[in-house]
């Protein structure tokens, strides 16, 4: 492989990184001035706030490094790109819903759609390339349990 093709790769997989993780951070810096996570009536296996950012900057790692590994084998498609952006651009809303408009139920339904857009996209990546699919299996995991904490702590705090 020449050095050439070594920056390519290096480019490519930065850039499917970097994406993810700078619109997580963007996020972040928009809601927070309005987290109020710790004033809320928690549920049982609440982790702690400090938690939250620590999990989702890993998670936006293996998202943008499954995204760089299909596109890093011409394994992107039409649909590959659509379930991708589409469960990115609903997870970063979630927050914004939750936190700083305040409106827990509608970021409960909201979670349940990102849900099943993880669902697909893992099993879409999984079909594409194994690796990539396995490595969205703790982004899965963890959307699931956040939408139960999200419901959880929408009746807790009627």
């Amino acid at each position: 492989m020449t050095l050439r093709m070594n920056l390519e790769k290096i480019k490519l997989y930065a850039l499917s990184i970097v994406i993810p993780l700078a619109l997580g951070g963007l996020v972040g810096f928009i809601t927070s001035g309005s987290m109020d996570y710790d004033m809320l009536i928690q549920p049982p296996l609440s982790p702690p706030a400090l938690l939250f950012p620590i999990v989702w900057t890993i998670l936006y790692i293996l998202m943008g490094v499954s995204y760089g590994i299909l596109a890093d084998r011409d394994l992107i498609d039409k649909n590959t790109s659509w379930i991708y952006y589409i469960q990115l651009f609903v997870n970063l809303l979630w927050p914004i819903i939750f936190f700083s408009l305040k409106w827990r139920l509608l970021a409960f339904v909201w979670i349940v759609i990102l849900d099943f857009l993880v669902f697909a996209m893992t099993v879409m990546f999984y079909n594409k390339d194994k690796f990539a699919g396995l490595l969205q299996l703790p982004y899965l995991a963890w959307v699931l349990f956040a939408t139960y904490l999200n419901l959880s702590v929408y009746l807790l705090n009627r």
